[in-house]
């Protein structure tokens, strides 16, 4: 009979997986945050360890734009202009710049730490002229960055003058906080393209003058190294100058990178009147509000987009006056090669004209050599007698000397008349 009692009843198994699973959401976490270096608009700097999920949640980025910033991947040189941030990828400068703050992400580089120097400098200077520069209410820009260690380098306040624009009206006006960074960002990179580009000058120069002196093995792997530079180089710089002069062609982009005015545009109480009194003159508010209204009129009206105009074709210029330089190199190596190739095809008809003059002598030599052998035939005839007496050996001896005279003679003669008809024919020089 079997027992009715069911027994004890089982304790629940612990709870591994969802012990595992939590665990393993925290080393994915982990393993998406990153060290940024966060350069606020007081021109405060502190390391910031985020996830990139918190980034794109509070610069409002797609993840495509993170993958632009990761060092470990090249991406070539671009500017987005986003909602609510601007992302930066100009050769080594990697950046996302908001209305208040500008991310690093590659802070660490020894490459970039001049940029940070000088991008710490330009806003402290910024800040110290005008201490509410660049501040804008809370909850705007990016609010997931808190201060853990400010760096050591840190710039002290200055009291120069902020980043000015002259408008073409002829006013001045402080630039608004993304553009002071952006200005930083493309004088940066446009800085290390020029000093480049004036190393590869001052190497490329006197190897090729070295080249045309003197054609060696070791001269052409050096010319053909500093080749191989210049196109790197004038293909990063050709893209530099593609993105600004795209930039400069569409308005729409240049009015989306305004990021304090969109932020100013949404009436954000007292706060932002106070920062708009201060940073704005009262020639900016009316051409804010003329823009806002034209924000709601027709789409074709061109946007106020002045002073951004302007930061970008002050760059476009002087990138495109190193793509010159550039060019100028690429034309002189050209020329170079050209020389070479000139000189190289001379050597070789120099070359092919003494293989000429060299055969023509062969076959000149070759009626003394027929001479010669018909002598040598043994063939019974009164020359080939052995002399008697001491007045044929003489004679004999006079025989020889003529036939051997006149065959030298007759083959001279037969070469002379053979370059003279070869210049003649315009085949020998």
């Amino acid at each position: 009979m079997r027992s009715s009692n069911p027994g004890p009843p089982h304790p629940p198994p612990p709870p591994v997986a969802a012990s595992g699973g939590a665990a393993a959401a925290r080393r994915k976490g982990a393993a998406a945050s990153r060290e940024w270096l966060v350069v606020s608009a007081t021109g405060r700097s502190y390391v910031e360890e985020v996830g990139k999920h918190s980034i794109m949640d509070s610069a409002g980025l797609p993840a495509r734009d993170l993958r632009v910033l990761d060092p470990l991947f090249s991406y070539p040189s671009s500017i987005l202009g986003r909602e609510r941030a601007i992302v930066i990828n100009l050769e080594h400068i990697k950046a996302i710049i908001t209305a208040t703050e500008v991310l690093i992400p590659n802070s660490k580089d020894p490459i970039v730490a001049p940029f940070v120097r000088d991008l710490q400098s330009r806003i402290t200077d910024s800040h110290g002229s005008n201490p509410h520069m660049g501040e804008l209410p809370a909850g705007h820009g990016t609010d997931f960055c808190r201060q853990k260690s400010t760096l050591p380098g840190e710039v002290p306040k200055s009291s120069s003058l902020p980043s000015l624009i002259v408008h073409k009206s002829g006013s001045t006006k402080i630039l608004p906080f993304e553009f002071r960074a952006l200005e930083v960002c493309l004088e940066s990179a446009c800085r290390r393209l020029e000093s480049e580009t004036t190393t590869l000058e001052q190497e490329a120069y006197p190897a090729l003058d070295e080249l045309t002196s003197k054609i060696s093995t070791l001269n052409l792997e050096h010319v053909r190294q500093i080749k191989s530079r210049l196109v790197t180089l004038s293909g990063r710089v050709q893209k530099v100058r593609d993105e600004l002069e795209h930039l400069l062609d569409d308005d729409s982009d240049m009015a989306e990178m305004y990021l304090t005015r969109k932020i100013s545009s949404q009436g954000l109480g007292e706060s932002m009147s106070r920062v708009d009194s201060d940073i704005y003159t009262l020639h900016e508010d009316r051409e804010r509000n003329e823009t806002e209204s034209n924000n709601g009129s027709i789409g074709g009206i061109k946007p106020n987009i002045e002073e951004l105009e302007m930061l970008l074709e002050a760059y476009f210029v002087q990138i495109e006056g190193t793509l010159n330089k550039l060019s100028h190199l690429r034309e002189y190596v050209d020329d170079t090669e050209d020389y070479i190739n000139i000189m190289l095809d001379d050597k070789q008809n120099q070359l092919l004209q003494m293989g000429v003059m060299l055969t023509t002598a062969t076959v000149v030599a070759t009626a003394g050599i027929v001479v010669v052998s018909l002598f040598g035939m043994n063939i019974h005839i009164e020359l080939m007698k052995d002399p008697e007496t001491e007045q044929q050996k003489r004679a004999s001896n006079i025989n020889f000397w003529e036939t051997t005279l006149w065959s030298a003679f007759g083959c001279l003669v037969l070469y002379i008349l053979a370059v003279i008809l070869g210049k003649r024919s315009r085949l020998l020089q």
